[in-house]
């Protein structure tokens, strides 16, 4: 069954991203006192029930890049069950409030109107804003959690009377989470839409326009995926104070969130030490990854060039499948969906015990492992504890004189006999004493 949605609109500044994060009890949107700050929809799922929009602030479109924002805040409203008005209760409603009450009653939605940061010692009579139309307001603070109670219990009570269950749906643990990782400007947004085939993501040639993590879910052969698209992330020196850290602590938590990561390389610019870093960063979570190249509809994109470089330029992660891609053509869009199910089937995949041993006798028999004169590391037998990532262990004697480069020439012989495309895998080893 489709969850209702529920969307939060007002000015700028208001507090809905603080008052979309109590709800969604996480902090998911960006929260700062410089106006303007959340620029994509967030969505969120609360309690199973429904799901939360926050908007950008609405304000007027002075160029081409506000007024897509615009247009994303015009979308979430037809798009909403339940229509949140935040305002500033500190500050009288002026003819901007009175238009986006207006927007809103137009629409024939539920509305509740929110008189946000009541805490204040400044906050006006609940009077100076009956004449927006709204009926019963609520006076809230997404600081102290004043009126919220009340908030959960009036969007209940308004999606039953538009019609919609009060009960929380069933989750469902077979979505798969696909992240968008790289540079700024290096096509995420336009991936994401391609992906999800409808402009949910702003798309410029500024870079750092997305700041959240931009989320959609969609189906792809009868599987659950739900597509993050993160900010872009830049060499820690290079962050701006503020809002671009917070956003790229976002997509590194998106990292951790997500169970394949798609690690955008852009073809037009050489590849720099911050895609290696995203990568190793990527593994080091135990996530799948997938190399996605971009842009090479154009015309200085010489994919065999391309090819070369990341060949040497991610020489560690050689089992990561590369993606040859445009967002304008749709070339090779879908195929990462279709390496997304394979890597996640291999991330699953379960192992038995006389086959890992079988493979392990034969490793050892066909090198021996080197040790000391008269001590040598002696490997007995091999189990797997673990999936997502895959992870096994090796029990044996002497194990601390084992070499590094044993341990990637057995990680080689597992992927030799075993399709594990597009995941690391991990070893451990331990003494049998």
């Amino acid at each position: 069954m489709k969850l209702p949605v529920v969307a939060i609109i007002g000015q700028t500044n208001a507090g809905k991203s603080s008052l979309f994060n109590r709800l969604v009890r996480k902090s998911q949107a960006i929260v700062a006192r410089e106006a303007g700050t959340t620029r994509d929809n967030v969505v969120g799922k609360v309690e199973n029930r429904y799901l939360l929009i926050d908007t950008a602030g609405l304000k007027d479109p002075a160029d081409e890049f506000e007024a897509h924002i615009q247009d994303q805040i015009t979308d979430a409203v037809d798009s909403a069950d339940l229509i949140l008005i935040a305002m500033d209760s500190s500050k009288y409603p002026n003819h901007d409030d009175k238009l986006i009450a207006k927007k809103a009653l137009k629409s024939g939605k539920p509305t509740i109107l929110l008189l946000n940061k009541s805490d204040l010692g400044e906050a006006l009579p609940i009077e100076e804003f009956l004449s927006l139309g709204i009926k019963s307001p609520i006076r809230s603070s997404a600081t102290t959690g004043q009126g919220l109670n009340e908030l959960r219990d009036r969007i209940l009570q308004g999606l039953q009377a538009a019609g919609f269950s009060a009960t929380p749906q069933d989750s469902t643990d077979d979505t798969l989470k696909l992240a968008l990782i790289g540079r700024p400007n290096v096509g995420k947004s336009s991936l994401f839409n391609s992906l999800a085939k409808k402009q949910q993501a702003i798309v410029a040639n500024l870079s750092g326009t997305t700041r959240d993590v931009n989320r959609t879910d969609l189906r792809y052969k009868k599987r659950h995926i739900e597509l993050l698209d993160t900010a872009g992330l830049r060499r820690p020196g290079k962050r701006e104070v503020g809002i671009e850290k917070f956003s790229a602590l976002r997509s590194l938590s998106a990292i951790e969130e997500a169970d394949i990561c798609c690690l955008l390389v852009d073809a037009t610019e050489p590849h720099s030490k911050l895609d290696q870093r995203l990568a190793g960063q990527i593994v080091d979570a135990g996530k799948g990854i997938i190399i996605v190249v971009t842009k090479t509809d154009l015309e200085h994109a010489d994919s065999d060039t391309i090819l070369n470089h990341l060949e040497y330029d991610f020489k560690f992660v050689p089992y990561a499948p590369v993606v040859m891609t445009s967002s304008l053509t749709g070339k090779n869009v879908t195929k990462i969906f279709e390496l997304a199910l394979q890597i996640d089937q291999a991330r699953h995949a379960e192992l038995k015990t006389a086959d890992l041993n079988k493979l392990l006798m034969q490793a050892v028999n066909a090198h021996p492992p080197a040790g000391l004169k008269n001590t040598h590391p002696r490997l007995r037998y091999m189990v797997q504890t673990d999936t997502c990532p895959p992870w096994f262990v090796v029990y044996g004697s002497n194990l601390s004189l084992l070499h590094w480069s044993y341990k990637r020439y057995l990680e080689r012989r597992l992927r030799e006999s075993y399709d594990f495309t597009g995941t690391p895998i991990c070893f451990s080893f331990r003494n049998r004493d």
